[in-house]
């Protein structure tokens, strides 16, 4: 709307903000009118979550606020994509629905409640800014659905009657519509900014304004718990009640809304107090099954048949499900149910086994309160192996029932629905996704045969080809720079969502070529998108950080980690972009910490697969950050030895060097990775591991003429 300044009162000698409308608002006469008419009846808010409004000025022409000056920083600048800690949530929530209930008593509705308009103060408080573009609504008197004229203005901007005023993904129904609007239209945008506050994620979304619209006015939003498992369940509850489409429904006064937040806030203390954090609602960790077969080379169809039952289980609404990566480090680990329920902070422990001979399958399986450590259901299935989807959702209905959660009819849909009827491919299938994981040259050349296994078997089983484009994208990285793995990943995508748009695994493939391709925009909406749909979908995360790094946006990263972590720590990629923004920031011991995870990662990775080298790489270059030069020496030394024409892995090696402070081991390192053939020049320029070298001349030579060579 225009231009703001810090400036000082000579007078009182305080500072303040000058708030200068744009030129062509101040000209038009009805703008100026009704903006000193509501600016009058705004400034007469004077409460600790409002900006307070001082006084209005015209100067030359043109129109000025003097508000409250406030330090800190905007909550849109604050979510970046990612859920807030709940106790935050609710302290800042509450604080909104205070100030919305102190306007709202004196008719004043703003119309633009979004996370821009919130400020988030160094004491910590929440304030509305902008109530001096608000509307005077009926007193007490709700407004029905006429068109709205007298107060319409452009979305962001004041301007003539006749346009929306708003932010779209934030307006209400009726806003969209152009009807008259009252206090409930404030509440329904209060509950947009809920909902990303609590997910990190906006409930109404599309590629157009239109298809926003569309959203808004006829679609249900993906539920809360489904992208965030710590929300509870009496906060999605309120949420809910907020985005109600028919404002009849919804809450009908701001007063409402904090008490339910105080009510909810009390709950939480006591129960805190009560049980130490004890699990909360329906939440639900899945172990991976014991292995009975004699085979150890089958344990990829364990470990898929246990993470493809996870899957199945995340389509319940009223369930909340803990990430694959989170029961990760209890495979095949000791441990009765009970205590590893207690661990995780779940309130129920779903574990089992699996025994595959011939052309047969036996899953046994038994769900846990662990509270008190009871058996609430068991069941075994001794089935064909063309029966396996159907044991599948036969699990996910019993778990349904046992926890009294009523299935909707969407979500009896989505959980009979079968990827594929092929039980072969479905295997080759888990086999690709397995080996996939591993990382080697090997195990990717590996993979890419299974997933063109399941394809050639089944041509319409959509997680085939989105897993076939991602080990294309993974070779591309790692081991082979060949614009023939990007041209096949990028089939892979487009076969994939043609067959099920928006899969959330062809999207993060997607993306990761878009990196590679150093689109990093295109590649942070794909990462994006694809969480939005699968919190933990896999290699989302990674790319996410790397396209961020690449575009400087360290603090974004930062704030990314808890949940990146969450979601995806089991993946030792997706430290790295994570340590490396902290540590470009200062934030030295954010740094270390994530750090030390990734070292605790890597040892466990390289228990399972030893050969990977990369692995190896990464984990010399944390000893070397923590001072263990002999362990870093010697995995340097041999990950070198093992792999010396490949770019990454001398790229790492230099890293090592340099965090080592051996200048010339890291320069000759680098020299030699960009002979292999060295792509990643927009991270090697802002790498922190190098700081040694950036004032090297002749660092800088070699980075010019590695961009040069693209």
């Amino acid at each position: 709307m225009g231009a703001v300044y810090e400036a000082e009162d000579i007078r009182l000698k305080r500072h303040v903000a000058l708030k200068f409308l744009h030129s062509d608002l101040s000209r038009d006469p009805q703008v100026a009118d009704r903006f000193e008419r509501e600016a009058r009846a705004a400034s007469s808010l004077n409460h600790p979550h409002i900006c307070t409004l001082y006084d209005i000025g015209d100067h030359e022409g043109g129109l000025f606020l003097i508000m409250e000056l406030l330090e800190g920083r905007t909550l849109k600048q604050m979510l970046r994509g990612h859920p807030l800690d709940i106790a935050k949530v609710l302290d800042w929530s509450l604080h909104i629905a205070e100030a919305l209930d102190a306007a709202h008593a004196k008719n004043i509705v703003h119309r633009d409640i979004k996370p821009a308009n919130i400020f988030i103060t160094d004491r910590d408080l929440a304030k509305i800014l902008d109530f001096g573009i608000a509307k005077i609504a009926p007193p007490t008197k709700y407004v029905g659905d006429e068109p709205d004229i007298a107060f319409s203005t452009t979305a962001e901007t004041l301007t003539s009657a006749g346009v929306l005023l708003g932010t779209v993904p934030y307006m209400s129904p009726e806003q969209a519509r152009g009807k008259q609007i009252d206090q409930r239209s404030d509440l329904f945008s209060f509950g947009v900014v809920l909902y990303e506050m609590a997910t990190g994620s906006i409930p109404f979304q599309g590629n157009t304004t239109a298809e926003v619209f569309e959203s808004i006015l006829t679609r249900a939003p993906i539920p809360a718990t489904k992208l965030n498992v710590r929300i509870p369940a009496e906060l999605e509850s309120l949420i809910g009640k907020l985005i109600e489409k028919d404002r009849n429904l919804r809450y009908q006064h701001a007063s409402e809304v904090r008490a339910d937040i105080l009510r909810l806030q009390r709950e939480r203390l006591w129960t805190g107090i009560a049980t130490e954090q004890a699990p909360a609602g329906k939440s639900l960790a899945v172990l991976y099954f014991e292995n009975l077969g004699s085979v150890k080379d089958e344990e990829y169809f364990r470990d898929g048949i246990t993470e493809d039952v996870i899957t199945e289980l995340t389509k319940i609404q009223g369930l909340r499900l803990f990430p694959r990566s989170a029961v990760l480090a209890y495979r095949d680990k000791p441990g009765t149910a009970p205590e590893i329920g207690r661990q995780l902070n779940a309130a129920y422990l779903l574990h089992g086994s699996l025994r595959r001979a011939a052309n047969r399958v036996r899953v046994t399986v038994q769900l846990v309160e662990t509270r008190g450590g009871h058996s609430i259901w068991a069941e075994k299935y001794d089935r064909e192996l063309t029966d396996i989807f159907e044991v599948q959702d036969d699990i996910a209905r019993n778990i349904a029932q046992a926890l009294r959660i009523t299935l909707s009819l969407q979500e009896e849909m989505e959980i009979a629905r079968t990827p594929t009827k092929n039980p072969q491919a479905y295997d080759y299938y888990l086999r690709g996704r397995s080996y996939a994981r591993r990382c080697t040259r090997a195990d990717l050349e590996f993979a890419t045969q299974m997933y063109e296994h399941a394809i050639a078997l089944d041509g319409n089983f959509a997680p085939a080809h989105a897993g076939l484009a991602n080990v294309c994208g993974l070779f591309y990285d790692w081991h082979e720079h060949s614009g023939a793995w990007l041209a096949k990943g990028r089939v892979g995508c487009e076969r994939a969502l043609a067959l099920e748009p928006g899969l959330a695994d062809a999207l993060a493939a997607g993306a990761r070529i878009c990196w590679a391709e150093h689109k990093y925009d295109e590649a942070i909406r794909g990462a994006r998108a694809a969480l939005e749909r699968k919190a933990d979908c896999e290699g989302a995360y990674w790319t996410l950080g790397q396209a961020l790094f690449a575009t400087d946006r360290w603090q974004e990263l930062v704030d990314l980690a808890p949940r990146a972590l969450e979601m995806s720590g089991d993946d030792y990629n997706v430290y790295v972009p994570l340590h490396t923004a902290a540590q470009r920031l200062g934030q030295l011991e954010s740094a270390r910490s994530i750090r030390r995870q990734q070292q605790e990662a890597l040892e466990r990775h390289l228990e399972w697969v030893p050969e990977d080298v990369r692995a190896r790489i990464l984990l010399a270059c944390n000893y070397a950050f923590f001072q263990q030069e002999a362990d870093a020496m010697r995995e340097l030394q041999k990950a070198v030895a093992l792999r010396p024409d490949d770019s990454n892995i001398l790229y790492n090696a230099a890293c090592g060097y340099g965090i080592l402070k051996k200048k010339t081991d890291a320069l000759a390192l680098l020299k030699r990775a960009s002979e292999a053939g060295l792509s990643k020049w927009d991270w090697v320029a802002r790498d922190p591991d190098l700081e040694i070298l950036h004032d090297e001349p002749q660092f800088q030579q070699i980075v010019e003429r590695g961009k040069q060579r693209g």
